[in-house]
């Protein structure tokens, strides 16, 4: 059998960058408005500094307008809660995200649920939550809405075939389940409670992993030219590389379901490139709703 598709995070991703791009260009030019996107970091998480500094030169690289907000960790759930309500109110700010996970003082529930849900971005509001649960139009977090544009590229009509998520999280597996329902397919939800993993994968046209077991998903268990979209960031042991060295996995047994899918995303470079690609496209979208202005839609 022929090796699966590879499917390219990377240029999809430059895809959806240059697609906003081109939206943003026509909100400055017919209506004399620039998107803008604040993002708050509360700490000193290394991968977090690396996140924001990403999603900071991609938002100016999309032509919006960029607001970072960065603190210690000693900063009080009050008063960050003050500055959402400030950045909820300013008119110049079109979409908000408040990078997790926040220091342990402070209620990451709360803190989401302050943000105004039409400056969501991250889509993680209990109203854009149940607008998705619902069949409405709230805002979807990124990297399901990336996995979607992704399934939907290389899996056809999805009308009617087998889905399993693998994995419950508020962030990947519940949106992502809700996003192919939405699209017909027939959707089933596994996790680590599921009395054979393996049997559900085998129907599964579609396959999105998100759970953070390295290799979890091996060759044996995904249905002959089955899509397979792998979200996990897996950090392991690489003594092959030298001693102390490691090297990034995902979910999924790349090198062998690869001889058995029809299409599947690598780690790295499948799923994480579209998730900052995909909160760009939110900006955009958020922007154009408070304003009331059409784009037509590439999802």
């Amino acid at each position: 059998m022929a090796e699966a598709k590879i499917i390219d995070g990377k240029l999809m991703a430059q895809e959806v960058r240059e697609n906003v791009a081109t939206g943003v260009a026509f909100l400055q030019q017919h209506h004399g408005i620039t998107p803008g996107l604040a993002v708050v970091l509360v700490g000193d998480n290394p991968a977090s500094q690396i996140y924001i500094r990403n999603k900071g030169r991609a938002t100016t690289a999309a032509g919006m307008k960029s607001f970072e907000h960065r603190f210690d960790a000693g900063l009080s759930e009050k008063d960050l809660l003050k500055l959402i309500e400030t950045l909820n109110g300013d008119d110049n700010v079109n979409g908000i995200l408040v990078q997790l996970p926040l220091p342990d003082h402070i209620d990451d529930t709360k803190v989401i649920s302050a943000i105004a849900p039409e400056k969501d971005v991250d889509g993680f509001h209990v109203i854009n939550t149940g607008l998705l649960a619902t069949g409405g139009d709230g805002l979807v977090p990124g990297t399901p809405l990336g996995c979607l544009m992704m399934v939907k590229k290389y899996a056809g009509s999805l009308s009617g075939k087998n889905a399993l998520v693998i994995g419950r999280s508020n962030i990947v597996g519940k949106p992502m389940a809700q996003l192919l329902l939405k699209e017909s397919c027939t959707v089933t939800i596994g996790h680590s409670k599921t009395r054979d993993l393996k049997a559900e994968c085998l129907r599964a046209d579609i396959l999105v992993v998100a759970v953070g077991v390295p290799n979890l998903v091996t060759g044996d268990m995904v249905k002959p030219g089955a899509v397979v979209i792998d979200v996990g960031q897996n950090i392991i042991p690489a003594p092959e590389k030298g001693e102390g060295k490691t090297r990034l996995v995902g979910d999924v047994d790349f090198d062998a379901v690869k001889n058995i899918a029809g299409a599947i995303t690598p780690v790295p470079g499948g799923v994480g490139p579209m998730t900052i690609a995909c909160l760009l496209k939110n900006t955009l979208t958020a922007t154009c709703r408070q304003q009331g202005i059409s784009l037509k839609e590439d999802t």
